[in-house]
């Protein structure tokens, strides 16, 4: 049976010297002469990136230069235009991880309180058809519209308004199909921005989901 304690022999820059030392120090310094070579080699000038370390840095190139032209773009709408605009198909959480890491973040917050309220006594109720289901495989599939809106002007009452934007967006690339402003937030609004969607899509026969709101 081997001693608790045995000679070992290490080889440092060029010297041999002997180290009289317990069996369980001795693997445990042999370890460390193990993830100090294994280090050396990870961190030497000719280690070679990996296919998706090249495609992360790639990706992280144009989210960049997609928050410089959009700062108001979020992970999502960044993931998106990388599938449209870049052809690079990655999942959301890969685009907010490198977002994180390049401290990219977007410059507008939306509030959670917002001028949308339900009908209290609406003359009719659609079937809600779409179940939430906001993702389609195929251009003018489905298509979503709501109406926002937008506050101006500082100081006196005549110098402040509101503008309201009724929007349809399709959603297979989350481009808008039509959009519309005015002054007014009326029924006049939402028909001129439908019938601007069908004239630039004919033939086109999507599911058209709205909310409840006026």
């Amino acid at each position: 049976m081997l001693d608790r304690m045995e000679h070992s022999y290490i080889k440092i820059r060029g010297e041999i010297r002997v180290i009289s030392m317990p069996l369980l120090y001795h693997a445990y310094v042999y370890l460390e002469f193990l993830i100090l070579a294994c280090t050396i080699y990870i961190l030497a000038p000719g280690h070679v990136n990996s296919d998706n370390d090249n495609l992360n840095e790639r990706i992280a190139d144009n989210i960049t230069k997609i928050h410089d032209e959009h700062p108001d773009m979020g992970y999502r709408r960044i993931r998106d235009t990388l599938a449209h605009d870049y052809k690079i198909a990655v999942n959301d959480k890969r685009v907010l991880r490198i977002c994180r890491k390049k401290k990219i973040q977007s410059f507008i917050k939306h509030r959670y309180n917002c001028c949308t309220k339900p009908a209290s006594d609406p003359a009719y109720v659609a079937e809600n058809i779409l179940n939430r289901e906001f993702k389609s495989d195929m251009i003018n599939q489905k298509w979503v519209t709501d109406v926002s809106e937008f506050k101006y002007g500082v100081g006196e009452d005549d110098k402040k308004g509101k503008l309201y934007l009724s929007v349809i967006l399709d959603l297979c690339d989350r481009r808008p199909v039509a959009f519309v402003y005015s002054t007014r937030n009326d029924n006049p609004l939402v028909f001129d921005t439908f019938d601007k969607a069908v004239a630039a899509n004919p033939g086109a026969t999507p599911l058209l989901h709205s909310d409840r709101g006026y």
